[in-house]
Protein backbone atom coordinates (compact mmCIF):
# COMPACT_ATOMS: atom_id res chain seq x y z
CA UNK A 1 0.00 0.00 0.00
CA UNK A 2 2.82 2.39 0.61
CA UNK A 3 4.42 1.34 -2.49
CA UNK A 4 0.86 2.92 -4.19
CA UNK A 5 1.03 6.09 -1.80
CA UNK A 6 4.45 6.87 -2.78
CA UNK A 7 3.72 6.55 -6.45
CA UNK A 8 0.67 9.25 -5.59
CA UNK A 9 3.00 11.61 -3.81
CA UNK A 10 5.23 11.49 -6.74
CA UNK A 11 2.64 12.13 -9.15
CA UNK A 12 1.19 15.27 -6.97
CA UNK A 13 5.43 16.18 -7.04
CA UNK A 14 4.84 15.97 -11.19
CA UNK A 15 2.08 18.19 -11.16
CA UNK A 16 4.18 21.46 -11.63
CA UNK A 17 5.81 19.80 -14.57
CA UNK A 18 2.27 18.45 -15.94
CA UNK A 19 1.24 22.20 -15.75
CA UNK A 20 4.41 23.23 -17.18
CA UNK A 21 4.30 21.33 -20.27
CA UNK A 22 0.34 21.95 -20.54
CA UNK A 23 1.04 25.63 -20.92
CA UNK A 24 4.26 25.71 -23.53
CA UNK A 25 3.04 22.64 -25.71
CA UNK A 26 -0.57 22.79 -25.42
CA UNK A 27 -1.84 26.52 -24.68
CA UNK A 28 1.61 28.21 -26.87
CA UNK A 29 2.22 25.13 -29.60
CA UNK A 30 5.23 25.08 -28.23
CA UNK A 31 8.12 22.36 -27.31
CA UNK A 32 9.88 23.90 -24.50
CA UNK A 33 13.21 21.30 -23.59
CA UNK A 34 13.94 24.10 -21.13
CA UNK A 35 11.93 21.43 -18.83
CA UNK A 36 15.27 19.56 -17.78
CA UNK A 37 17.05 22.55 -16.61
CA UNK A 38 14.23 24.43 -14.89
CA UNK A 39 13.55 21.25 -12.97
CA UNK A 40 16.74 20.58 -11.57
CA UNK A 41 17.28 24.40 -11.23
CA UNK A 42 13.98 24.31 -8.77
CA UNK A 43 15.86 21.47 -7.27
CA UNK A 44 19.46 23.02 -6.75
CA UNK A 45 17.81 26.44 -5.18
CA UNK A 46 15.76 24.55 -2.89
CA UNK A 47 18.89 22.57 -1.86
CA UNK A 48 21.63 25.36 -2.09
CA UNK A 49 18.78 27.48 0.22
CA UNK A 50 18.28 24.79 2.83
CA UNK A 51 21.69 24.14 3.43
CA UNK A 52 22.17 27.84 4.24
CA UNK A 53 19.12 27.67 6.68
CA UNK A 54 16.99 29.89 4.71
CA UNK A 55 13.18 29.88 5.68
CA UNK A 56 10.54 28.34 3.70
CA UNK A 57 9.37 32.11 2.75
CA UNK A 58 12.20 33.13 0.88
CA UNK A 59 13.31 29.35 -0.12
CA UNK A 60 9.84 29.32 -2.55
CA UNK A 61 9.53 32.26 -4.24
CA UNK A 62 13.35 32.01 -5.09
CA UNK A 63 12.49 28.86 -6.73
CA UNK A 64 9.53 30.40 -8.99
CA UNK A 65 11.69 33.34 -9.83
CA UNK A 66 14.74 31.02 -11.19
CA UNK A 67 12.52 28.97 -13.25
CA UNK A 68 10.39 32.21 -14.41
CA UNK A 69 13.59 33.58 -15.04
CA UNK A 70 14.95 30.36 -17.41
CA UNK A 71 11.91 30.48 -19.27
CA UNK A 72 11.71 33.87 -20.16
CA UNK A 73 15.33 33.81 -21.29
CA UNK A 74 14.58 30.92 -23.66
CA UNK A 75 11.18 33.52 -24.62
CA UNK A 76 13.23 35.85 -25.34
CA UNK A 77 16.18 33.93 -27.62
CA UNK A 78 12.89 32.44 -29.64
CA UNK A 79 10.90 36.03 -30.22
CA UNK A 80 13.73 38.85 -30.38
CA UNK A 81 16.61 36.50 -31.87
CA UNK A 82 14.05 34.74 -34.14
CA UNK A 83 15.90 31.16 -33.23
CA UNK A 84 14.12 28.46 -33.17
CA UNK A 85 11.90 27.40 -29.85
CA UNK A 86 13.42 24.22 -29.84
CA UNK A 87 17.15 25.16 -30.20
CA UNK A 88 16.60 28.51 -27.71
CA UNK A 89 15.68 25.49 -24.95
CA UNK A 90 18.19 23.40 -25.87
CA UNK A 91 20.68 26.25 -25.42
CA UNK A 92 19.36 27.75 -22.23
CA UNK A 93 18.38 23.87 -21.21
CA UNK A 94 22.65 23.27 -21.54
CA UNK A 95 23.76 26.79 -19.63
CA UNK A 96 21.62 25.63 -17.03
CA UNK A 97 23.59 22.54 -16.33
CA UNK A 98 26.90 25.17 -15.51
CA UNK A 99 24.88 27.28 -13.69
CA UNK A 100 23.12 24.73 -11.56
CA UNK A 101 26.38 23.27 -10.62
CA UNK A 102 27.90 26.40 -9.67
CA UNK A 103 24.64 26.67 -7.48
CA UNK A 104 24.89 23.44 -5.61
CA UNK A 105 28.54 23.52 -5.38
CA UNK A 106 28.86 19.70 -5.92
CA UNK A 107 27.11 17.15 -8.03
CA UNK A 108 24.66 15.94 -5.14
CA UNK A 109 23.52 17.42 -2.02
CA UNK A 110 21.67 15.16 0.48
CA UNK A 111 18.74 17.22 2.70
CA UNK A 112 17.35 14.31 4.99
CA UNK A 113 18.70 16.34 8.15
CA UNK A 114 17.20 19.72 6.89
CA UNK A 115 13.82 21.05 7.78
CA UNK A 116 11.38 21.10 5.20
CA UNK A 117 8.21 21.92 3.93
CA UNK A 118 6.89 17.67 4.20
CA UNK A 119 8.24 18.57 8.52
CA UNK A 120 6.47 21.88 8.25
CA UNK A 121 3.88 20.30 9.43
CA UNK A 122 2.81 17.32 11.50
CA UNK A 123 -0.48 16.49 11.08
CA UNK A 124 -0.38 12.83 11.66
CA UNK A 125 2.30 10.48 12.46
CA UNK A 126 2.82 8.48 9.12
CA UNK A 127 5.14 10.32 6.95
CA UNK A 128 3.64 9.72 3.82
CA UNK A 129 0.43 10.55 4.96
CA UNK A 130 1.33 13.70 6.21
CA UNK A 131 3.10 14.51 2.83
CA UNK A 132 0.21 13.47 0.75
CA UNK A 133 -2.15 15.80 2.73
CA UNK A 134 0.35 18.91 2.28
CA UNK A 135 0.81 18.11 -1.37
CA UNK A 136 -2.54 17.75 -1.87
CA UNK A 137 -3.12 21.56 -0.29
CA UNK A 138 -0.07 22.64 -1.99
CA UNK A 139 -1.33 21.22 -5.60
CA UNK A 140 -5.05 22.68 -4.87
CA UNK A 141 -3.81 26.00 -4.68
CA UNK A 142 -1.51 25.93 -7.67
CA UNK A 143 -4.23 24.17 -9.85
CA UNK A 144 -6.76 27.14 -8.70
CA UNK A 145 -4.01 30.28 -9.71
CA UNK A 146 -3.10 28.62 -12.79
CA UNK A 147 -7.01 28.11 -13.95
CA UNK A 148 -8.02 31.73 -12.88
CA UNK A 149 -5.32 32.96 -15.01
CA UNK A 150 -6.33 30.85 -17.60
CA UNK A 151 -9.78 32.41 -17.46
CA UNK A 152 -9.01 36.07 -17.12
CA UNK A 153 -8.84 38.01 -20.17
CA UNK A 154 -4.89 37.50 -20.36
CA UNK A 155 -5.16 34.16 -19.93
CA UNK A 156 -7.59 34.26 -22.59
CA UNK A 157 -4.97 36.36 -25.10
CA UNK A 158 -2.42 33.40 -23.99
CA UNK A 159 -4.61 30.79 -25.28
CA UNK A 160 -5.24 32.88 -28.79
CA UNK A 161 -1.69 33.60 -28.92
CA UNK A 162 -1.84 29.75 -29.04
CA UNK A 163 -4.28 29.48 -31.30
CA UNK A 164 -4.33 31.99 -33.96
CA UNK A 165 -0.91 34.31 -33.44
CA UNK A 166 -1.83 36.38 -36.62
CA UNK A 167 -5.71 37.17 -35.31
CA UNK A 168 -4.42 38.17 -31.81
CA UNK A 169 -1.69 40.19 -33.14
CA UNK A 170 -4.16 41.75 -35.28
CA UNK A 171 -6.09 42.94 -32.47
CA UNK A 172 -3.20 44.54 -30.52
CA UNK A 173 -1.45 42.01 -28.60
CA UNK A 174 1.89 42.20 -28.25
CA UNK A 175 2.38 38.08 -29.22
CA UNK A 176 5.93 37.81 -28.29
CA UNK A 177 5.57 39.12 -24.99
CA UNK A 178 2.62 36.70 -24.57
CA UNK A 179 5.42 33.72 -25.40
CA UNK A 180 7.57 35.09 -23.14
CA UNK A 181 5.16 35.42 -20.12
CA UNK A 182 4.07 32.32 -20.87
CA UNK A 183 7.54 30.11 -20.84
CA UNK A 184 8.38 31.71 -18.03
CA UNK A 185 4.83 30.58 -16.29
CA UNK A 186 6.01 27.27 -17.10
CA UNK A 187 9.03 27.16 -15.88
CA UNK A 188 8.43 28.72 -13.07
CA UNK A 189 5.67 26.09 -12.58
CA UNK A 190 8.21 23.39 -13.85
CA UNK A 191 10.93 24.74 -11.65
CA UNK A 192 8.19 23.78 -8.45
CA UNK A 193 8.19 20.16 -9.18
CA UNK A 194 12.40 20.57 -8.89
CA UNK A 195 11.24 21.78 -5.28
CA UNK A 196 8.67 19.53 -4.29
CA UNK A 197 10.44 16.48 -5.50
CA UNK A 198 13.96 17.57 -4.19
CA UNK A 199 12.32 18.22 -0.38
CA UNK A 200 10.50 14.97 -1.09
CA UNK A 201 13.56 12.28 -1.72
CA UNK A 202 15.67 14.14 0.95
CA UNK A 203 18.78 15.17 -1.78
CA UNK A 204 19.25 17.38 -4.55
CA UNK A 205 21.26 15.95 -7.43
CA UNK A 206 22.97 17.82 -11.17
CA UNK A 207 21.23 14.94 -13.03
CA UNK A 208 17.81 14.97 -11.83
CA UNK A 209 16.61 16.72 -14.85
CA UNK A 210 18.18 14.71 -17.24
CA UNK A 211 14.91 13.15 -19.29
CA UNK A 212 11.95 14.22 -17.18
CA UNK A 213 10.63 15.88 -19.82
CA UNK A 214 9.05 13.13 -20.72
CA UNK A 215 7.19 12.86 -17.52
CA UNK A 216 5.59 16.08 -17.99
CA UNK A 217 4.72 15.33 -22.07
CA UNK A 218 3.02 11.62 -20.58
CA UNK A 219 0.99 13.37 -18.70
CA UNK A 220 0.13 15.62 -21.07
CA UNK A 221 -1.14 13.17 -23.71
CA UNK A 222 -3.07 11.59 -21.10
CA UNK A 223 -4.96 14.10 -20.40
CA UNK A 224 -5.26 14.90 -24.06
CA UNK A 225 -6.31 11.58 -25.20
CA UNK A 226 -9.36 12.22 -22.33
CA UNK A 227 -9.67 15.50 -23.74
CA UNK A 228 -9.81 14.42 -27.44
CA UNK A 229 -12.21 11.55 -26.44
CA UNK A 230 -14.95 13.29 -24.02
CA UNK A 231 -14.54 16.77 -26.37
CA UNK A 232 -13.99 18.91 -23.50
CA UNK A 233 -13.38 22.72 -23.82
CA UNK A 234 -13.41 23.51 -20.02
CA UNK A 235 -10.43 24.43 -18.37
CA UNK A 236 -10.70 23.39 -15.05
CA UNK A 237 -11.72 19.91 -16.41
CA UNK A 238 -8.63 20.15 -18.34
CA UNK A 239 -5.94 21.23 -15.47
CA UNK A 240 -8.11 18.28 -13.54
CA UNK A 241 -6.80 15.71 -16.41
CA UNK A 242 -3.64 16.74 -16.30
CA UNK A 243 -3.07 16.65 -12.75
CA UNK A 244 -4.49 12.99 -13.04
CA UNK A 245 -2.66 12.02 -16.09
CA UNK A 246 0.69 13.23 -13.78
CA UNK A 247 -0.64 10.55 -11.01
CA UNK A 248 -0.89 7.75 -13.49
CA UNK A 249 1.85 7.90 -15.05
CA UNK A 250 3.91 7.26 -11.44
CA UNK A 251 0.99 5.20 -11.04
CA UNK A 252 2.09 2.93 -14.20
CA UNK A 253 6.10 3.14 -13.20
CA UNK A 254 5.31 1.61 -9.81
CA UNK A 255 3.22 -1.04 -11.24
CA UNK A 256 5.89 -1.69 -13.52
CA UNK A 257 8.58 -2.21 -10.71
CA UNK A 258 6.16 -4.06 -8.62
CA UNK A 259 5.90 -6.29 -10.86
CA UNK A 260 9.69 -7.14 -10.95
CA UNK A 261 11.06 -5.09 -14.10
CA UNK A 262 14.45 -4.04 -13.49
CA UNK A 263 14.80 -0.50 -12.08
CA UNK A 264 17.60 -0.12 -15.49
CA UNK A 265 14.98 -0.48 -17.52
CA UNK A 266 12.79 2.09 -16.29
CA UNK A 267 13.22 4.74 -18.91
CA UNK A 268 13.00 2.54 -21.33
CA UNK A 269 9.25 1.51 -20.12
CA UNK A 270 8.55 5.41 -19.91
CA UNK A 271 9.80 5.76 -23.65
CA UNK A 272 7.94 2.96 -24.29
CA UNK A 273 4.52 4.02 -22.28
CA UNK A 274 4.43 7.70 -23.81
CA UNK A 275 5.17 5.76 -27.50
CA UNK A 276 1.78 3.73 -26.63
CA UNK A 277 0.14 6.75 -25.66
CA UNK A 278 0.85 8.70 -28.59
CA UNK A 279 0.61 5.90 -31.13
CA UNK A 280 -2.24 4.15 -30.30
CA UNK A 281 -4.85 6.83 -30.92
CA UNK A 282 -3.22 7.28 -34.27
CA UNK A 283 -3.42 3.51 -35.60
CA UNK A 284 -7.09 3.96 -34.41
CA UNK A 285 -8.27 6.80 -36.17
CA UNK A 286 -6.24 5.06 -39.40
CA UNK A 287 -8.25 1.68 -39.27
CA UNK A 288 -11.55 4.11 -39.02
Amino acid sequence: MDFYLTALIQGLCFAGIAFGIYISMKVFNIPDITTDGSYTLGGVVTGAMLTHNQPGYLILPAVVLAGALAGALTGVIHTKLKINALLAGILVMTALYSINLTILGRSNMPLLSMPNLFTLLNITANVNQNSLLILVCFVTVITLLIGYLLKTDFGIAMRATGNSEPMIRALGVNTDRMKIIGLAIANALTALSGYLIAQQQGFADISMGIGIVIVGLGSVIIAESIINWLQLTSVWLSLLLVLCGAIVFQFVLALTLNIGVDANLLKLVTALFVLIIVGLPRLTTKKG
